[in-house]
């Protein structure tokens, strides 16, 4: 076997399919791995961390332009990123309720991840890191179990996000995928702002730059087969103008 016909098998041999776990533990970053070729993206494949003691930690929002344009809001708890798609995005403006999408949880390395996911990959599109920080729940004792149940609390101390929010799940589920939808909302305290639009916020607090300059040239590539305190390399110089993002294709990773 040789050619792309070789170079197929390869492929699909890479891309990680679920299995059973043979610890007490189960890896909450299976469907993650499942999804994505990490020979083709840049996109981390990660390692389940241990979890943070005390609970909260670290938090990023992405400003991710898939099929359609989208917030990732990566809360981490348990030794991963829990993750909601935001469609219209996070907001300071207490009136506003936001749906948002419960999808698969990430690997706490995504939590600097600013490049472009290629053509037909899962997420095809540009991301930037457009809010992180830290966050605390508003209950310490246990927020995964929180999440379970369908109700987080909590405050974030980010770059452009802060005071108390209220993630709840709604009950509904959204279209074929059959993910769960809640809402996000900003409660009336004073970081409360009316009328804040993330929109008018549009630039990475890690490069400065925005969704259109991270597509046009991407400053660096992960490569998910290194450390994580290694993986982190420039990118080589595009030999011609990048392909636009795959109608901007698979939202909310």
């Amino acid at each position: 076997m040789s050619g792309p016909a070789r170079d197929g098998v390869a492929r699909r041999a890479h891309r990680r399919e679920p299995t059973r776990s043979t610890t007490t533990r189960t890896d909450p970053l299976e469907p993650y791995r499942a999804k994505r070729d990490f020979v083709s993206t840049p996109e981390p494949s990660g390692a389940l961390a241990e979890p943070r003691a005390g609970g909260g930690g670290r938090f990023v929002v992405q400003r991710h332009r898939a099929r359609s344009r989208h917030y990732d809001l990566r809360l981490e708890i348990g030794g991963v990123l829990v993750s909601w798609a935001v469609p219209k995005g996070p907001t300071l403006d207490p009136s506003v309720r936001s749906l948002a999408v419960h999808v698969e949880d990430h690997p706490l390395e995504y939590i600097d991840f600013e490049g472009v996911i290629p053509r037909g990959e899962y997420g095809s599109g540009d991301v930037i890191v457009w809010d992180r920080g830290t966050w605390a729940p508003a209950r310490p004792e246990d927020p995964a179990a929180d999440v379970a149940a369908g109700e987080l609390h909590f405050d974030l101390d980010g770059e452009k996000l802060a005071g108390r929010f209220l993630l709840v799940r709604t009950g509904r589920h959204r279209g074929r995928s059959g993910r769960e939808q809640w809402l996000l909302l900003h409660k009336r305290d004073e970081h409360a702002v009316a009328g804040w639009d993330p929109e008018e916020h549009p630039r990475s607090v890690r490069s400065g730059r925005t969704n259109d300059e991270v597509a046009a040239a991407p400053e660096a590539l992960w490569r998910s087969d290194a450390p994580a305190a290694e993986a982190e390399a420039p990118a080589p110089a595009p030999a011609s103008a990048p392909a636009a993002p795959d109608a901007l294709g698979g939202s909310g990773s």
